[in-house]
């Protein structure tokens, strides 16, 4: 993977488009296995097992590839930043769902990509977006928001549902500030393995202990069936599709990127749909269209 395209290319190809809607349709699915999960081990402990688990495969893949990992290259700080955030990110959703409901949780989250779209020109300004393209990556959030319109608009989760969306909020500021992290430090020249190393790493350790002081209980033994979801997120989700993720980052632009995380809510809801047998509505299509469209105007080659 990391001899593959070494040059950072100015648009998206079918490679990337290919990886991106597999990865969102992956990201999805891991909402509906984290959400069953839930029953038997307990969130930040859940997302702590993901990553440490992760971090071993990362390390035992690019032991077998011969990819260096403890090369002085600068990389340390952005990478330390990086995990952080990704830390910090999780755990605000985690803790957030707690005080609102996951709809609108899943709105709130997905800020992230104009979060992308207003830091990436100060680090690269070939990545800036037009108006016109602005305006897709509008209409492809519209089209998220559209998909969760009922949750969104059902009566309060509570006196403190506020603070539960602004965790959300926080939390599409942490992820678009990874992305930014990634793109404007030494973390742009590194491998994908490399980067993913520091943000599995990192964010393990400071997820288990905020499991730790917030009192969660690990489980002493868990069913197969959540041993198969844990399994699912950790060599599916978390080490491949985010690998797959950090490699694009590297290579193509991440404000293009970005826009096409907004197809991962609504890939969530047809896993619902299809797993777990929640009804797919006239709205749920017709959001899909829009997120659809929205990313083609992002994407879509400039006119000469």
């Amino acid at each position: 993977m990391t001899s593959i395209g070494a040059e950072r290319k100015s648009a998206l190809d079918a490679v990337a488009v290919v990886s991106l809607v597999a990865c969102c349709a992956l990201w999805g699915l891991n909402q509906v296995a984290a959400k069953l999960a839930l029953a038997e081990v307990p969130p930040l402990a859940q997302a702590a097992l993901r990553s440490l688990g992760a971090a071993m495969l990362v390390f035992g893949w690019s032991a077998w590839r011969g990819v260096p990992l403890w090369r002085r290259d600068g990389t340390l700080p952005g990478g330390l930043l990086a995990g952080a955030l990704f830390a910090a990110e999780f755990g605000c959703i985690f803790v957030g769902l707690q005080f609102t409901t996951a709809s609108r949780m899943a709105v709130f989250i997905y800020l992230a990509p104009f979060v992308v779209a207003l830091g990436m020109p100060f680090i690269a300004r070939a990545e800036r977006l037009s108006a016109v393209q602005l305006a897709g990556l509008a209409a492809a959030f519209g089209g998220v928001a559209l998909a969760f319109v009922e949750g969104f608009t059902q009566p309060s989760a509570g006196a403190r549902q506020w603070f539960g969306d602004a965790l959300g909020v926080t939390a599409a500021l942490l992820w678009g500030a990874t992305t930014l992290a990634v793109r404007g430090t030494a973390l742009s020249q590194a491998s994908a393995e490399k980067t993913l190393l520091y943000q599995l790493a990192v964010s393990g350790v400071l997820l288990a202990v905020a499991s730790s002081l917030v009192g969660e209980a690990w489980p002493a033994r868990v069913s197969g069936f959540v041993v198969g979801l844990l399994a699912f997120q950790t060599v599916i989700v978390t080490f491949a599709s985010y690998l797959l993720w950090f490699w694009l980052i590297r290579h193509y632009p991440a404000t293009r990127l970005s826009a096409f995380t907004l197809l991962t809510p609504v890939f969530g809801l047809l896993s619902g749909a299809l797993l777990l047998g929640e009804p797919v509505t006239a709205r749920l299509l017709v959001a899909l269209v829009a997120v659809a469209l929205g990313i083609y105007v992002v994407n879509r080659p400039a006119r000469r």
